[in-house]
């Protein structure tokens, strides 16, 4: 709803004061007449708008790398209603920067909305061809006069929960892909380990169907289809749980992003401005759709599940490491002086460590601001914030485990694994060597990650 069309007619005080802001009700047809809701607006409204937007962009703190993904996801949300004039600044290469802290993720992501909406008045600063530069100055080389905003505008664009929304999306298209490539690089731990298909059939998973435990057992037939190793006779009936319950583990992380996505489907398809206008319902309601608490439990729960994902993959590295099933200790190709994978398991067991650490529920903290007005918030973006650190040190625990798993199949030859899985490792291979003596460990994992992010797993 274009905001020209139902503008209030009140002075800045009398906007501060009245129930539109305070009142979790809508307006009756007297309080309309009583604030003037069918006149003109006043300028001194539309300063109070813009002084407003500027007031919520004080904070500073570490730029952040979501430009981008905000810009894209208020493009998404409707409740915007400026987003032509945004969508001109990003054709002209100007892009707002928005910092990563700031947000209570309720009353609206303010403080980033702020950052990412403040060139729009010629204010704030962007990254215009590669550079940081101040958004007055880009307009004035495109001759682009700052928007004057009207009433409502202003609470419009800070009113939403678009930062939380946004880093969510991203976060589960990465987290889509690391699931698979966890799948993967767990089919190859165990051929290294000489483990068993059967925890992977179809019947056990039938018979507790959960979708995600169905797809994993599925998965993993598929990348172990014509493995001789798989194949050969076994003198263990059990293998570790790292291994063995690898459908369920896994599975119910599959079940994790999927839950979180739906939460995040309905959200960017939401209206979380506040307040909103009913036209047809003659009414202006001011609630709570601000609030990030659906998304502030989703991000958590998915930081859980993500955060599993590396804590069973550092105990099937250290399963590799431990002299078993042939494989000798610390995967070492020549004994004696050499350390072999020793330290690489330190880095994936700090990694995890540091995983459960971020998987504090940011949810469960509130602290009250806006002298006790919002005195219940849902700390989303900061839930939102950390899932990014939770699948940064992910990636490079997946990675070790995928030099491992490697080194270990290296030490069954001349038995291949699967076609498939033979294809994966020839190209890896290309990339990261066999280790014969010791070498520096941490190029090769920056390089794995390098490969598996190139790489495509497909679904």
């Amino acid at each position: 709803i274009h905001t020209e069309e139902l503008a209030m007619q009140l002075t800045p005080q009398q906007l501060l004061n009245n129930p539109f802001l305070n009142k979790g009700t809508a307006f009756t047809k007297a309080e309309r007449d009583q604030y003037g809701l069918n006149g003109l607006l006043p300028p001194a409204v539309q300063t109070l708008d813009q002084q407003v937007k500027q007031a919520y962009a004080q904070y500073q703190a570490k730029p952040s790398d979501l430009e981008k993904r905000l810009f894209l996801m208020t493009l998404f949300n409707e409740n915007h209603v400026l987003f032509y004039n945004l969508f001109a600044h990003h054709v002209a290469e100007m892009m707002p920067i928005v910092y990563d802290r700031g947000s209570l993720g309720a009353s609206g992501d303010l403080a980033p909305l702020a950052n990412l909406f403040l060139p729009l008045i010629g204010a704030g600063d962007v990254y215009y061809k590669g550079k940081k530069r101040e958004a007055i100055s880009v307009l004035d080389e495109f001759g682009w006069e700052p928007v004057n905003l009207m009433s409502k505008e202003g609470l419009a664009l800070l009113n939403g929960t678009q930062f939380m929304s946004a880093n969510g999306v991203f976060a589960i298209l990465k987290a889509n892909r690391i699931s698979r490539r966890a799948d993967c690089i767990a089919a190859l731990s165990l051929e290294a380990f000489d483990g068993r298909i059967d925890p992977f059939m179809d019947c056990i998973q039938q018979i507790r169907p959960h979708k995600g435990q169905i797809e994993t057992g599925e998965a993993f037939r598929k990348l172990l289809d014509g493995s001789e190793i798989i194949a050969r006779p076994k003198e263990h009936l059990q293998d570790p749980y790292s291994f063995r319950c690898i459908p369920q583990v896994h599975g119910a992380t599959k079940d994790s992003i999927r839950y979180v996505a739906s939460v995040l489907l309905t959200e960017i398809n939401s209206v979380t401005d506040n307040p909103t206008v009913f036209p047809d319902e003659d009414c202006i309601i001011s609630g709570g759709n601000f609030h990030g608490q659906p998304l502030a439990l989703a991000f958590d729960f998915l930081a859980i599940a993500l955060a599993e994902l590396g804590n069973i993959s550092e105990r099937r590295v250290a399963q590799l490491i431990m002299g078993l099933r042939g494989l000798p200790e610390f995967l070492v190709a020549n004994p004696g002086l050499n350390s072999g994978f020793m330290i690489p398991q330190y880095a994936a067991a700090s990694m995890v460590s540091q995983n459960k650490m971020y998987c504090y529920a940011a949810s469960s903290d509130s602290i009250v601001s806006s002298n006790g007005q919002e005195d219940h918030v849902s700390m989303g973006a900061n839930g939102a914030v950390k899932l990014f650190k939770i699948m940064d040190n992910l990636e490079h625990i997946l990675a070790i485990e995928l030099m491992n798993a490697a080194q270990g199949i290296d030490f069954r030859r001349p038995l291949k694994t699967s076609p498939l899985l033979e294809r994966f490792l020839h190209d890896y291979r290309k990339e990261v060597s066999f280790v014969k003596d010791d070498i520096v460990m941490y190029k090769e994992i920056h390089k794995t990650v390098a490969f598996l992010n190139r790489t495509k797993f497909d679904s």
